[in-house]
């Protein structure tokens, strides 16, 4: 099926989401259309017959808006404007207009548990004082003993660190602390208060109303905090923790849902939940509340037959009682890329075990991370694909001088952070830029925000896209065959047993999904058509770490 000839998504397709293809935009490191070495929104508009070609159904935008980027954009001072460096709020509109004129509809971020200390609430909050209304918004508290010095709770940062910090008041004596759960600079909203859940409605239909198919919620399950300020039990039962997944979350959702169902067609919610328990998470997918969540699950097993399956079980089993299809998701901007992280001793994921240093062998990370994209595309479901995943980046070693992430400063060093997996896109040519800065007004284009290796020399999309082996034409091939294949997303499924270390799989049609782990080559059904494989056959069998698709024939 040709990619290049697609239709306009129709306003009331409601089920648009049970099986879209969706593609995570990191704005500053995808496309630079100006020539300063920060991605942008022209360079977006620019590059969308790139994702209109590669055949996805939505793009998702981490956060565009005004921000000082403390946190990479996650720490929002105006919703309503656009970050002067990726351009206005008229180039915004103009991107989800051009893209849905391509076929591919828009989601955007939003980051409900805090804003940045820019935030005009905020700034009036120190401003105001203490017992002041402008307070109220956040969580500003006394500290602990005569002097107030000791810090209100002991909670844990996911950033590592102290969650509060202590103000000074404007006759420069110490003041009140106040909640941050990640960076100073990202002060947490009090969800207690009418005027955060306000706001926040009226943020959703802001863009609702420009265009945007959905959100997708930042830490979505940290919202309410306990206002006894409790300290974390030891072993916290269901709806017991005092910083997240507390059970008052799911009347914030409930409302969103209105907001969304308000509008035509399916305004969809996607949540960022990183919860243990697969009973809580499925909560939040009821039918009045998200649609769909991140399912993180898969993304941190290591690349182990029984683990994988496990996961598999584990998610489609649990979403079915409440009708949500899963996501499938194998990295984000957040986690180490899986052509590095599919090549180590330890290929499984967890933000505690990121070190430096850690080896990786790139071709048996590429050969795993190649099967990977057909595994989880052939899964029923919706199926998120973060940038450059499509080129087999690998993560980068980014010198320490040019780190920005402040979860590497949090952790006094130890943690390498997250910008090895933000290193802006290679597009063409054998040096960086690698075409991912235009050239300015004047022919030169600035360095990229951060260093791209020479080894971008041999995965820039005009290299790929001139090599049928190569990981985009595995990713385009398998893209084409999952829009052109009924039975793949959303559906039923059905295990297969082809023996140990192989996962193998039917969906409607007679679709065949079969990846081997094990040491061995597997002999594929006789009389089965080959779709699509990650790895050349050998002899007529699966190689180790390797994908094939395939298509029962009548009468099989």
């Amino acid at each position: 099926m040709d990619n290049a000839v697609r239709p306009t998504p129709a306003e009331n397709d409601p089920l648009w989401w049970r099986s879209a293809v969706i593609y995570q935009v990191y704005v500053r490191s995808f496309a630079d259309g100006n020539g300063d070495g920060t991605g942008d929104l022209a360079g977006v508009r620019s590059r969308l017959p790139y994702l209109r070609d590669l055949g996805v159904d939505a793009i998702w935008f981490t956060p565009w808006y005004a921000s000082p980027l403390a946190d990479g954009g996650y720490d929002v001072s105006d919703y309503r404007a656009i970050h002067p460096d990726f351009g206005t709020l008229r180039e915004a509109e103009l991107l989800v207009q051009e893209a849905l004129e391509l076929g591919i509809r828009t989601i955007v971020d939003v980051v409900p548990n805090h804003v940045s200390e820019e935030h005009a609430w905020f700034r009036a909050a120190l401003a105001a004082g203490p017992g002041s209304p402008e307070r109220e918004r956040f969580w500003f508290h006394d500290g602990l003993g005569q002097d107030g010095a000791g810090i209100p709770t002991h909670w844990v940062s996911p950033f590592a660190g102290e969650t509060w910090t202590r103000t000074t008041n404007p006759d420069g004596t110490p003041g009140e602390w106040y909640l941050h759960l990640f960076t100073p600079q990202q002060p947490d909203l009090n969800w207690n208060h009418p005027d955060v859940r306000r706001e926040h409605e009226d943020i959703l239909k802001f863009w609702f109303d420009r265009g945007v198919a959905g959100v997708r919620i930042d830490s979505a399950a940290l919202l309410i905090k306990d206002p006894e300020l409790a300290e974390v039990p030891e072993q916290p039962g269901p709806g017991e923790h005092p910083t997240q997944d507390r059970d008052e979350l799911h009347d914030v959702y409930r409302a969103w849902r209105a907001v969304a169902d308000s509008y035509p067609g399916t305004r969809v919610l996607v949540g960022e939940i990183w919860l243990p328990e697969i009973d809580r998470f499925v909560q939040y997918l009821r039918p009045d509340e998200m649609h769909t969540a991140f399912n993180f699950d898969f993304l941190s097993r290591p690349w182990d037959a029984a683990e994988l399956r496990a996961s598999i079980d584990l998610t489609l089993g649990a979403h079915a009682p409440v009708g949500a299809p899963s996501t499938w998701v194998l990295s984000n901007h957040d986690v180490t890329r899986p052509v590095t992280r599919y090549g180590r001793e330890d290929s499984s994921f967890a933000f505690l075990k990121k070190r430096f240093g850690v080896p990786s062998d790139a071709e048996l990370g590429t050969r795993r991370a190649r099967a990977a994209a057909l595994l989880t595309a052939a899964l029923p479901g919706s199926l998120y694909i973060y940038q450059g995943d499509e080129l087999g980046l690998p993560e980068v070693d980014v010198p320490l001088d040019r780190i920005q992430d402040p979860m590497h400063f949090r952790s006094a060093g130890i943690d390498p952070g997250r910008d090895g997996c933000r290193v802006p896109l290679p597009w063409s040519g054998t040096e960086p830029p690698y075409g991912f800065s235009a050239p300015d007004g004047q022919g030169a284009t600035a360095a990229p925000w951060l260093p791209q290796p020479s080894a971008f020399a041999d995965l820039t999309v005009e290299h790929q896209a001139a090599d049928p082996g190569s990981m985009l034409s595995l990713y385009r091939a398998a893209l084409a065959v999952r829009r052109a294949e009924p039975g793949l997303g959303d559906g039923a499924f059905e295990w297969l047993d082809l023996g140990p270390g192989v996962l193998a799989f039917r969906r409607p049609g007679g679709f065949l999904s079969i990846t081997n782990f094990g040491a061995e080559p597997v002999e594929l059904p006789a009389s089965a058509e080959l779709v699509l494989s990650s790895a050349a056959l050998a002899d007529g069998g699966l190689p180790r770490d390797s994908t094939a698709w395939l298509r029962e024939q009548p009468g099989d």
